[in-house]
């Protein structure tokens, strides 16, 4: 029997199991996933929880709940991927040979690449909200913190949910508004690109949204090191900016065992053709979410978008038919900004987020890039759409993975 071996079991490789399991023939083929964790993440729930709206028990599930039966689930790391010999060896030393293989090993923050993150301010006074471990001993230090200077710093693209940043800080301001010692803290972003985000259209009004709220940006500030004994962060070119609280998003890389494998890129991200999804080096190697290198957001709504391309494509090839050059980098993504109201964006490698309506024309029910009560009431509700829907490869109504321009403003 042949083998289809998918590495990694977060949001990508779950969803790639649910597609696959529905659609191969059972008497050719099986389906392996191997992922060393015993627990899956609702990551974008991280965001919530240094705010008190979501706790851990919103953002923790058991993996194996959402492996479908007949496949089976291997909880082991992974020593290197060997593709020359069409095997991977597990840190055991056990060896799973495979005929199509799925990178889906995801990325992860990389504080260690920064000079002094990790020194003694580290879960003090400087924290990140990228992992359950950052956001809860957020969570905490907000309870009893009564104001200074916040800094959140971004140190470099790409990162996972590039608008995350922007959303810790409108919620920084709802949370410190509500409580009634906003007009103690002074918000600064702090970023390495030119603008609020990397779209130009969306930056111009996310940055509108900054000033508004009273936010301060520090743009084009490339991190030298952090001086966590004088509390303030250091720039290529000598610039400098304090704080009393940093809130930081470090370097975003992929799995060591990319690097390990000879498989990846500086940053450990595999060369991924971006319109099939297959290995730039080899052809029976597949990749998926945040392991790719393709120029698309790295967020959960982009692997959703890539599972049922990639689906169609895995199929292909198997069955020896061509590829098909159907992924547009289709991403969509809501900000939210306090106040119980939120934007949405929608945009691929070529559209830039406009102004319109989503998913239908003229009655949305969502409005993209206008701030509402109902993206909001979206964003909250997609927390059940993801345990329920998403993992387990159910198709979302109206919503197609090549993005649409009906109900978009695009002139």
């Amino acid at each position: 029997m042949k083998k289809i071996l998918i590495l990694g079991a977060g949001t990508a490789g779950t969803m790639m199991a649910n597609h696959l399991n529905k659609k191969i023939d059972k008497k050719e083929w099986s389906i392996t996933v191997i992922d060393q964790y015993k627990n899956h993440y609702y990551q974008p729930g991280f965001l919530f929880i240094p705010f008190g709206i979501y706790s851990e028990k919103d953002v923790i599930k058991e993996k194996k709940k959402f492996i479908p039966k007949g496949v089976e689930f291997i909880q082991s790391a992974i020593e290197i991927i060997e593709a020359d010999k069409n095997q991977v060896k597990l840190e055991n030393n056990s060896v799973i040979k495979y005929d199509v293989l799925i990178i889906a090993t995801g990325s992860k923050i990389v504080p260690q690449e920064i000079e002094g993150l990790l020194d003694d301010g580290w879960r003090k006074n400087i924290f990140d909200f990228y992992t359950i471990e950052g956001s809860t001993a957020l969570r905490d230090k907000f309870k009893d913190w009564k104001g200074g200077k916040l800094v959140v710093h971004l140190a470099e693209m790409p990162i996972k949910c590039p608008v995350a940043p922007l959303e810790f800080l409108f919620l920084s301001d709802w949370f410190f508004t509500k409580k009634g010692i906003r007009k103690n803290v002074d918000i600064t972003y702090v970023t390495p690109l030119g603008s609020a985000f990397t779209k130009p259209r969306a930056a111009s009004v996310l940055g509108h949204m900054l000033d508004d709220k009273n936010i301060k940006i520090v743009p084009n500030f490339n991190i030298s090191h952090v001086d966590s004994k004088n509390n303030k962060i250091v720039s290529l070119d000598d610039k400098e900016v304090e704080y009393d609280l940093l809130v930081t998003i470090p370097t975003n890389m992929g799995d060591e065992v990319i690097e390990r494998s000879g498989l990846g890129d500086e940053l450990n991200f595999v060369p991924t053709d971006k319109h099939t999804l297959q290995s730039k080096e080899y052809e029976n190697i597949f990749v998926i979410g945040d392991a790719t290198d393709i120029p698309a957001s790295k967020a959960g709504s982009v692997a959703h978008f890539e599972g049922e391309i990639l689906t169609d494509n895995i199929l292909n090839f198997i069955n020896n038919k061509p590829l098909e050059k159907k992924f547009d980098g289709h991403a969509n993504c809501y900000i939210e900004s306090g106040y119980n109201k939120a934007f949405l964006i929608d945009f691929n490698y070529d559209v830039e987020p406009v102004e319109g309506t989503f998913p239908l024309p003229v009655v949305g029910p969502f409005s993209l890039l206008k701030e509402t009560r109902i993206n909001h009431l979206g964003k909250m509700a997609f927390k059940h759409i993801y345990w329920n829907l998403l993992l387990k490869g159910i198709p979302i109504p109206g919503i197609p993975p090549h993005m649409t321009t009906k109900g978009k403003k695009l002139n």
